[in-house]
């Protein structure tokens, strides 16, 4: 028989308080200090919550070995003592089955579990990685050398009065370590330390101020949503978002949070303020829409997403890609972006003008060739076909735009087959830089096109998706690419009924006039990616054809240069034909 010992993990998820905590504490005597050479005589172990016994359990064990003689000193245990005992393997096994959903707790922890651990490597059974509190750890916190000359069990007891003296006795010992424990705990609440995951941190070194405002997350429920941290002026400091508010806003007051600057934003804060959400997604959205709009001064995300650049095809008679600010949907090709920042598309217009030689002179160009013209350098380096001086006609170089615009549209051979070829050129004659710019400007295009090719993907005016989830149906209403609704339905069967009401209440969205949509592109990207989950189905389209992106496209393209470069895979999913479906019914 397999036994495994069920130390919810849940328990830390959930944020339970300390007096509905189910503790074991666990005492351990044994032949020496090692677990791999030395073995169990003696487990005491007490079951306690909220300062109630609920259970002991004590038992000497038969080590299969000599007692060294110092330890039969120390503990009073001998071999006789141990002769007719059971077996580790039982008692054991009878531990487990005593501690199963309880957090350990020992004086010394790390010997104890050292231990029980091997113990169970040499059984074959797993080890469930418990929940464990040191008390030695806790009193160091909190106890000072004037209390008591040092940590050890024996100390503490008298400190605490506890009601039994410990005698390196398992059980003995076990009781005096409850006794220990609660001691500390009544200490260690003035210091904010009120929950479970506040105790599993509490030998951390977190400022007392910082732990003390823990109380900020205390009513905040355990449920999916965004939360915001305000100063004392109401002003918004801060906005995340999380699957369960009140254990993502504690672990703010605990060591758990490494970040410099949101230590210093605990600090300004005076409240939180939650909002709870139906979903996970829409709490992702949510919490982009309120950094646009308050720009929230401790969020590193961007603050200003509607200014992100993009690069388009100018209409003249020779055509450049230019960087702009934002594109009409009255120009149907040659679109990318938006860059998430000026320089990603400034290596993407340097890519394009390597590989589809379009000309890079900002000057508009007359249909035919002024009298005097003279070529830039570009030209003289075989970069630029130089349709300025006549070096190409219209019709060349509209083949040349042609490329580019089905670039753009999701074929991607020739920049791939360009970038091979280049890098693999510089990397042979030992240009190293050179080619990791190279790389970079490849890069960068292709996340372009990426991205553009999400929000083509979404830019019809109505979908309405469903996908299966821990609560149920999850139900979205999209819009031009917008979240308009999202709700959960409890069951299969209810979803259509569901769908009807989301339709008719959904936010009424307005058809956008520019590439950027009527949403943020960082939520339509969200929501491109919600899509693609596994189980999603397509319930209604306005338009009658289901989202989709070029199986060749920048997807495709991301990960073939990144299999070739050591570069992060971008995943990718295919349909039958020659589109990547995003989430196929």
């Amino acid at each position: 028989m397999t036994t495994t010992l069920a130390l919810q993990p849940s328990l830390l998820e959930d944020g339970l308080p300390l007096h509905e905590v189910e503790f074991v504490v666990v005492d351990l005597e044994t032949t020496g200090g090692s677990p791999n050479a030395d073995r169990i005589t003696e487990i005491g172990a007490v079951r306690v919550r909220g300062g109630q016994v609920l259970g002991e359990l004590g038992t000497l064990v038969n080590p299969d070995r000599a007692i060294p003689p110092q330890i039969t000193v120390l503990t009073g245990i001998t071999d006789a003592m141990v002769v007719d005992a059971p077996r580790v393997e039982d008692v054991l096994a009878t531990f487990m089955e005593f501690a199963r959903g309880a957090v350990l707790v020992a004086h010394n922890a790390r010997f104890d579990m050292g231990f029980l651990r091997a113990g169970c490597e040499r059984m074959g059974l797993p080890w469930p990685s418990p929940v464990v509190v040191d008390t030695v750890a806790l009193a160091r916190r909190v106890v000072t050398r004037d209390e008591a000359p040092n940590h050890k069990l024996g100390s503490l007891a008298r400190l605490f009065h506890a009601a039994v003296v410990p005698d390196h006795r398992a059980l003995t010992d076990a009781r005096a370590t409850v006794d220990v424990l609660h001691g500390l705990l009544a200490r260690l609440a003035p210091l904010g330390v009120t929950h479970l995951e506040d105790l599993v941190t509490a030998a951390d070194p977190v400022p007392e101020a910082r732990r003390r405002k823990a109380t900020l997350a205390d009513g905040l429920p355990s449920a999916p949503g965004v939360y915001q941290f305000l100063d004392h002026t109401g002003r918004i400091l801060y906005v995340g978002t999380a699957t369960n508010l009140r254990t993502r806003v504690r672990s703010y007051f605990t060591a758990a949070e490494k970040r410099k600057r949101m230590a210093e934003m605990v600090t300004i804060a005076a409240r939180v303020h939650p909002i709870v959400c139906a979903t996970p997604l829409e709490a992702s959205i949510r919490e982009i829409r309120l950094i646009a709009e308050h720009r929230p001064p401790y969020n590193r995300r961007s603050r200003s997403p509607g200014s992100e650049p993009w690069i388009r095809l100018t209409d003249e008679a020779f055509p450049r890609a230019s960087i702009v600010r934002s594109v009409p949907l009255t120009q149907t090709t040659g679109v990318l972006g938006p860059f998430r920042t000026r320089s990603q598309a400034t290596l993407a217009l340097e890519s394009i003008q390597s590989v589809f030689a379009l000309r890079g002179c900002t000057d508009r160009l007359p249909a035919r060739p002024a009298a005097g013209a003279t070529a830039c350098s570009l030209a003289e380096l075989g970069r630029c076909a130089a349709p300025c001086t006549g070096g190409i006609d219209r019709a060349g170089y509209g083949a040349m735009v042609a490329a580019f615009a089905a670039f753009c549209d999701g074929e991607t051979a020739p920049l791939l087959l360009h970038a091979a070829q280049r890098i693999g050129l510089l990397s042979a004659q030992h240009r190293y830089e050179e080619a990791a710019r190279e790389r970079d400007r490849c890069q960068a295009l292709l996340r372009g096109a990426q991205r553009v090719q999400r929000l083509r993907a979404l830019r019809t005016e109505q979908l309405v998706a469903a996908r299966p989830g821990s609560g149920g149906w999850e139900v979205v209403v999209v819009r031009h690419g917008r979240l308009a609704a999202t709700a959960v339905a409890p069951r299969a069967a209810d979803v259509l009924g569901l769908v009807d009401a989301m339709v008719a209440t959904a936010e009424d969205v307005p058809a956008p006039t520019t590439w950027s949509g009527a949403a943020l592109v960082e939520e339509t990207e969200i929501l491109s990616h919600w899509l693609e989950q596994p189980g999603v189905r397509l319930i209604a389209l306005s338009e009658g054809l289901a989202p989709s992106r070029p199986v060749r496209g920048a997807d495709h393209a991301l990960s073939d240069l990144a299999s070739h470069l050591g570069l992060p895979a971008v995943e990718v999913t295919e349909g039958d034909g020659g589109t990547a479906e995003v989430g196929a019914a």
